[in-house]
């Protein structure tokens, strides 16, 4: 299967610095062709395949780069057939649409090939003058994206910051978010935001699942579930991550889960306790659990961070919570925490590719852990 990666972005977002770093940190050991489609442009003197439109050149990296200016599904599919590579990277032009490159993509009908991602770039800075401006173009750009991977992080104040992603949340609260500075992580973690592998959804799913087995088997250690979110960190393990391919499963902003079930609590004080009688079939975690998660650029303080899970096992307060786990941005570092009943931890870590807290328990008071954290 040849996967499809779209690069969006207005002018001088960074989309190519962006696609440099995954080809040397993400895609390597892949064999990858790069399209850039300059929309509108015509007369590329000699080349490959240059009845389709494209010349090719190859880059020191082995990735080979070509410029597409025919017709794109003729090229696309002549691309493919010619070079049968792992992936296909498109850059289109900077005042290019989104939503017109997805469709062209979808329409050129390209042999066991499926779009695997679709991600936009946008200056962190000029965001709020662009959608002034150019909003027709740059608000395709930013409602189409399955992931918005801010430049220019490092640039502006925190406050500044947070006010961007929430401008562009306005128009796409589904999208995944990189906000971190792009030299504190590695290509991977970015490609797995793009990819959704690491979504707000996916570690809320990790963390029910995880809750689950505490819950029932009144386990309380939590060191062998611990999974960063930077693959090349080394404090990664791998858990068995959820390969979702080439589906779009979006994450959100805010996530709040009602999980309805018969699933009989072994906790007899437990919020969640229902009799039902005896079970002889597995119910899976989200029917018995209640989740809330929320994706934040704010800076926190370890102090506070540890205030706060001292403050989550007030049941009347929170509900019953049964794990907890966060990447946040610090003064200058990342933090991570967790949290099983009695065990609270927070540690300098790895960055995420933005700051995200993830809770499941039973009967959460949603508004309450929003004030908790602050977010």
């Amino acid at each position: 299967m040849i996967k499809i990666d779209v690069f969006s972005g207005f002018l001088g977002a960074g989309k190519t610095t962006l696609i440099k770093k995954l080809i040397q940190e993400a895609y390597a050991g892949e064999k990858v062709v790069l399209i850039e489609n300059e929309f509108g442009e015509i007369g590329i003197d000699g080349g490959f395949l240059q009845d389709a439109g494209v010349n090719v050149t190859e880059m020191n990296s082995g990735c080979i780069c070509c410029s597409l200016v025919g017709d794109f599904s003729k090229a696309l599919r002549q691309v493919a057939e010619t070079f049968s590579p792992q992936r296909i990277i498109i850059e289109p032009s900077g005042v290019g649409k989104l939503s017109d490159v997805i469709k062209a993509v979808q329409n050129a009908g390209v042999e066991n090939a499926c779009l695997n991602a679709a991600c936009t770039v946008v200056d962190a800075a000029k965001c709020k003058m662009y959608m002034k401006n150019f909003g027709e173009f740059f608000n395709d750009q930013v409602t189409n994206a399955g992931c918005i991977v801010l430049s220019h992080t490092g640039k502006i104040s925190q406050e500044k910051l947070s006010a961007a992603v929430e401008l562009l949340k306005e128009k796409n609260a589904s999208a995944n978010f990189v906000t971190a500075d792009w030299d504190t992580l590695d290509g991977k973690a970015i490609l797995a935001a793009m990819e959704k592998k690491d979504s707000l959804q996916a570690e809320l799913d990790r963390l029910a699942a995880e809750a689950h087995e505490h819950h029932h088997e009144h386990h309380h250690g939590h060191h062998e579930h611990e999974e960063c979110h930077d693959p090349n960190c080394s404090c990664h393990e791998h858990h068995g991550h959820h390969e979702h391919g080439c589906e779009h499963v979006h994450g959100t902003h805010e996530h709040h889960h009602e999980h309805h079930g018969h699933e009989e609590c072994h906790d007899p004080n437990c919020s969640c306790h229902e009799h039902h009688g005896h079970h002889e079939h597995h119910h899976h975690a989200d029917e018995v659990f209640t989740s809330w998660g929320a994706e934040t650029t704010r800076v926190f303080t370890k102090e506070e961070l540890a205030l706060a899970l001292q403050e989550i096992q007030n049941a009347d307060a929170y509900g019953t919570v049964l794990r907890a786990k966060g990447i946040v941005a610090g003064e200058g570092k990342w933090l991570h925490f967790d949290y099983v009943p009695g065990e609270p931890d927070v540690r300098e870590g790895c960055a995420g590719v933005t700051g995200r807290l993830c809770v499941i328990g039973c009967g959460l008071n949603e508004d309450a852990l929003k004030e908790l954290f602050k977010v």
